[in-house]
């Protein structure tokens, strides 16, 4: 392949409890497709769309890129807002100019809350068996 055969594209990966999303990004007209689906059939609410464009948005380029998307793990809520951070990552790789709008919004943070182990001898992570005195 020639260097101008050559497809041009923009990585990130996004994580979120257990659902990590590879986000890559390709000059286009907005396309947003995850796991091969149109984002408006993979996502069912409005408030998970909007969380996924949020970052096309605030850099005013919804309409310069296509993004395709895999995601796996965890629930929707948690792949989207892996998604989230994917983009923006893949984003701040297209241009670092970008960067400073994206992490005053918040959106280069990876959420480390995960779910706390359950504990032996203990019926979950931080419940304890009921006390009896007698």
């Amino acid at each position: 392949m020639t260097a101008t055969s050559q497809l041009l594209q923009y990585y990130g990966t996004g994580k979120r409890k257990t659902s990590i999303a590879r986000v890559f990004l390709r000059p286009g007209k907005g396309v947003i497709r995850v796991n091969g689906r149109p984002l408006e059939d993979y996502f069912p609410s409005d408030t998970l769309k909007m969380v996924v464009k949020q970052p096309l948005q605030l850099t005013e380029s919804s309409d310069k890129f296509d993004v395709l998307a895999k995601t796996r793990g965890g629930g929707l809520s948690g792949q989207a807002w892996a998604l989230r951070l994917g983009l923006s990552r893949a984003l701040c790789d297209f241009n670092q100019e970008l960067r400073g709008r994206l992490k005053a919004a918040g959106f280069l943070t990876r959420d480390a809350r995960i779910k706390e182990r359950k504990k032996y001898g203990q019926p979950g992570a931080r419940k304890r068996f009921q006390y009896s005195k007698r």
